[in-house]
């Protein structure tokens, strides 16, 4: 069998539209064979997800992806192979939680500001047991008639600058790293092309990354094009980092991005799975 990883997406446990169950269902059919559930600050759909994946024929991978501050930047590290009951990483997973749930408020706050009620009752309600996240604010917005697409929302309402964004300080980088390693996991940096950053901010991030103890980053997600791989893959190697691959699906209803649709790893950087043997 061909081996087929995909490293990071998500569930209802966080902003995903599927449950953990469905999620890994998906991901079967569409012939992915080792997948890493990584939802927002929290590791609640792993159990779920397990129990799915053994009935799947699937190799499920625990995971997370924490929000994190740098240099008044947010970052997403992503933790693979991680011992979800880790005290370390259980506290730190408390304290990202929280803040989402004081943001949540400040930015239902905001929206009833401008006239536009309700929002967190409902937004609670679409989350149910999950963390509370902008996309589900969006879907709100969305809901109510007060924008046309999800896009819409976060160009309108919740991107930086607009009416209801809420400047959010997460935990710092090096500290989430450090909760990763202590539970056993590989900080792996999401989507570094997606912070739009020059190469020059770009190679201190990933100086202060590998320095913290991070041993990955992706060089395939759902959306690069080969000269992204190309870029991605020569900071990679130049910091000594693994590559990882993961789509960040998160909906079925995003036509552009599929659970294992991806390129293939290039063959001149280590993979992180390999570094995953033994977890």
């Amino acid at each position: 069998m061909i081996e087929n990883y995909d490293l990071h997406c998500h569930s209802t446990a966080s902003d995903g539209a599927l449950s953990p169950t469905d999620l890994v269902q998906r991901a079967s059919e569409r012939g992915v064979t080792h997948l890493a559930l990584t939802d927002h600050d929290t590791t609640q759909g792993l159990e779920e997800a397990h129990a799915a994946a053994s009935l799947n024929g699937i190799q499920l991978i625990n995971g997370i992806e924490l929000s994190t501050s740098w240099q008044n930047h947010c970052f997403h590290i992503v933790g693979l192979g991680i011992d979800p009951s880790h005290p370390a990483l259980m506290t730190g997973i408390q304290r990202l939680q929280q803040i989402r749930t004081d943001r949540a408020e400040q930015i239902a706050a905001k929206l009833d500001k401008k006239r536009i009620p309700g929002a967190l009752d409902a937004v609670k309600e679409i989350a149910g047991k999950g963390m509370i996240t902008r996309t589900h604010f969006a879907d709100f917005l969305l809901s109510q008639g007060h924008v046309s697409t999800q896009q819409e929302a976060f160009d309108r309402y919740l991107g930086s600058g607009k009416p209801a964004y809420v400047s959010t300080t997460w935990a710092e980088l090096r500290e989430a790293v450090g909760w990763i390693t202590e539970a056993g996991g590989v900080a792996v940096l999401a989507h570094p092309l997606r912070y739009k950053l020059t190469a020059s901010w770009l190679k201190r991030v990933l100086g202060v990354f590998r320095d913290a103890g991070g041993q990955s980053m992706e060089v395939i997600t759902g959306r690069t094009n080969p000269d992204e791989i190309r870029r991605t893959t020569l900071f990679a190697n130049q910091f000594q980092l693994a590559g990882s691959v993961g789509s960040d699906f998160h909906s079925p209803a995003n036509v552009w991005v599929e659970l294992g649709r991806l390129a293939p790893l290039p063959k001149n950087i280590q993979p992180v799975w390999e570094l995953l043997t033994d977890r």
